[in-house]
C-alpha cells in the first residue's frame, strides 16, 4: 500500500474513532431514534441523485438497511443516551467480529480456524472485563444495548456478504434511504411528537454541525474512501486499519470529552482488540478453504495487480469491521 494509501486508511479509522465523540454531541441536541433518522436522511440526500441506480438486488438494500440502520444504529444512539461512554462504545462494538463470525457459521457455513475460535474467546474475555469495568461506574443495561447493537451488526453483515455489493458507496448510499421513515415512525412513537419538534426547532451550530459529521463525514466520506481503499488493495490490506477506530475513540473521548479510562478499561481493550484481530486474521477451517474457483484465484490476482477484486468492496461502519464478501469472517462479514 502506498504512504498515501494508508494515511488515508488511517483518516477514515481516526474519522469513525471521532464520531462516537461526535455521536455524544449530537445526542445533547436531539432525541436517539430522531438522529439517527436524520443522520441517515442527510446522507441518502442528495447522494442519492448522484450515485445512480442501486447496483444490488432491493431484498438486499432493505435487509441491510433494518438490520444495520434501524436495528444497530438505532440501539447504539439509544444506548449511548442512556449512558453508554461514547468511547467504550467504540470499543464495546467491535465484538461484532464475533457475531459475524457466529452468525456465518450458522447460516453460510463458514467455518473458522482454531485460532479464530481462541481469538473469539480472547474478545469475549474482553467484553467480560468491560462489563466489570461499567457495572461499577455505568449502567448495565445501556452496555447490553451496545452488545445487542452489535449482533444486529453481525446479521447486516452476512446479509452484505451474500448482496456481494460491487460498489461500496452506491450499497451504503441506498441502505440509508432505507432506515429513515421506520426511525421516524420509531421516535413519533416513543420519543413523542412535540419533543421532535423541540429539538428540531432550537437547532443551532453545533448540533447541525455534530449531524452533518456524522452523515457526510462518517457515511458519505467514510464508507466511500474505505471502498475506494478496498477495491485498490485486497482486503487482507486494508482491514487492519480498522482496529484502529476504538484507539481513536477511546483517546478522543478522553480528551474531548473527559471520560476516564480505567486500568480494568485498558485490559478490555487490549484483550478484545486482540482476540477481534485473532478472529478475524486467522483464517478459516482448511477445508472451507480448499477447491478454490478460477474465479477466486483470478480476483486474488487481480487484488495483487492492483485492480479491483470481487466482493472486496462491501461497506464498513465507524465502528470498523467490513460488510464485503471477502475471506475473513470476523471483520469481513459494514458501517459507523
Amino acid at each position: 500500500m502506498r504512504p498515501s494509501h494508508a494515511l488515508l486508511a488511517v483518516l477514515v479509522a481516526a474519522v469513525w474513532g471521532v464520531n462516537f465523540v461526535v455521536i455524544e454531541i449530537g445526542l445533547d441536541h436531539f432525541p436517539p431514534l430522531l438522529f439517527s433518522a436524520l443522520r441517515f436522511l442527510v446522507a441518502a440526500v442528495p447522494a442519492v441523485f448522484l450515485v445512480g441506480r442501486p447496483k444490488a438486488a432491493w431484498k438486499w438494500i432493505a435487509g441491510v438497511g433494518l438490520a444495520l440502520g434501524v436495528a444497530k444504529f438505532g440501539l447504539v444512539f439509544v444506548g449511548m443516551d442512556a449512558g453508554m461512554p461514547a468511547g467504550l462504545t467504540s470499543l464495546v462494538l467491535q465484538i461484532q467480529a464475533v457475531f459475524t463470525a457466529l452468525f456465518a457459521f450458522l447460516l453460510l457455513g463458514e467455518r473458522p480456524a482454531r485460532v479464530g475460535l481462541v481469538g473469539m474467546a480472547v474478545a469475549l474475555a474482553g467484553i467480560g472485563v468491560a462489563a466489570v469495568d461499567e457495572g461499577t461506574s455505568g449502567p448495565l443495561g445501556a452496555f447490553a444495548l451496545i452488545i445487542a447493537a452489535a449482533a444486529c451488526w453481525g446479521v447486516s453483515n452476512v446479509l452484505t456478504r451474500r448482496a456481494a455489493p460491487d460498489d461500496a458507496l452506491n450499497f451504503m448510499i441506498w441502505v440509508s434511504t432505507v432506515p429513515v421513515l421506520p426511525l421516524l415512525a420509531l421516535s413519533l412513537l416513543l420519543e413523542g411528537p412535540s419533543r421532535d419538534l423541540e429539538a428540531l426547532d432550537a437547532l443551532d451550530l453545533p448540533g447541525a454541525g455534530a449531524l452533518l459529521f456524522v452523515a457526510w463525514g462518517a457515511t458519505v466520506f467514510g464508507f466511500g474512501a474505505w471502498g475506494w481503499l478496498l477495491r485498490r488493495h485486497p482486503a487482507s490490506t486494508v482491514a487492519p486499519f480498522s482496529l484502529l477506530v476504538p484507539v481513536f475513540g477511546m483517546s478522543s473521548a478522553a480528551l474531548f470529552l473527559g471520560e476516564p479510562v480505567s486500568p480494568l478499561r485498558w485490559w478490555a481493550a487490549v484483550l478484545l482488540v486482540g482476540g477481534v484481530a485473532l478472529a478475524s486474521f486467522g483464517g478459516r477451517d482448511r477445508r472451507a478453504g480448499r477447491g478454490k474457483s478460477s474465479a477466486d484465484e483470478a480476483d486474488e490476482a487481480a487484488g495483487n495487480a492492483g485492480r479491483p477484486v470481487h466482493g472486496a468492496g462491501g461497506p464498513v461502519d465507524e465502528a470498523g469491521g467490513t460488510a464485503g464478501p471477502g475471506r475473513m469472517p470476523g471483520l469481513a462479514g459494514k458501517a459507523n
